[in-house]
């Protein structure tokens, strides 16, 4: 569901489960790739990417209504780890989404160091304002340290769908590409801050971040659907 490649110094995440949606497996799996490039010694950067129409499309909600609580609570709380991961991972992170981004999957992009998406297909949406779901903080916290103020408030308050090129216009992406060049372009941009790879890097952005990756921690009674 997950496969590692290297190019290089720079290890390339490849999500190949479909919609790419977080179920507990895949969380798992997410975890073992993160793990494997952080220990891999060296000059490294890390770039993710999803397959066919999706880059992901967020938490498993079929698997969360079909199962307590009891389930429920740790499995977003493993979700939420990985966003802070990749948040605060101590290399550089560049996300290049040729699909779909909702919901988790969204707030997955926001948490690369640079965001590059697709300039013709695919969309960057939040849309539990027509689920009619809560956010948990942390997810609120993540999009709003990396999100611009005003874009912030339309992607939360709105369940807009943003193209490649409305996403870059947005400030929510950094460039909108062709999917021929999408791969390569982000590739391109790892590579020359492979060699900033250190465990300060993680102690730089966690420091950067420090009320987000609190709010990540919090708990809620009420979860997200999204």
């Amino acid at each position: 569901m997950i496969r590692v490649e290297r190019e290089g110094p720079v290890f390339v995440l490849h999500m190949e489960q479909g919609e790419n949606r977080f179920h507990p497996d895949f969380v798992a799996a997410w975890d073992q790739a993160l793990d494997e490039v952080e220990a891999a010694e060296g000059p490294k950067a890390l770039v993710t990417t999803g397959s066919g129409k999706f880059y992901s499309n967020g938490l498993d909600v079929e698997w969360m209504r079909s199962e307590g609580q009891g389930k429920v609570a740790p499995y977003l709380r493993d979700v939420l780890r990985i966003l802070g991961r990749v948040l605060t991972f101590p290399a550089a992170t560049v996300c290049a989404a040729g699909g779909h981004a909702f919901g988790a999957g969204a707030q997955l992009l926001v948490a690369h160091d640079l965001r590059l998406m697709r300039a013709d297909r695919g969309y960057f949406c939040m849309p539990e304002i027509d689920m009619r779901a809560p956010l948990h903080p942390g997810m609120t916290a993540l999009l709003k340290a990396r999100l611009p103020a005003q874009t912030l408030h339309e992607v939360l308050t709105s369940g807009r769908r943003y193209g490649g090129l409305e996403a870059h216009a947005a400030g929510i992406v950094e460039e909108a590409l062709p999917e021929a060049e999408l791969l390569s372009r982000a590739i391109a941009l790892a590579e020359p801050l492979a060699p900033k790879a250190h465990p300060v890097m993680s102690r730089l952005k966690a420091d950067l971040y420090p009320q987000v990756l609190a709010a990540l921690e919090a708990q809620l009674e009420d979860l997200p659907h999204g």
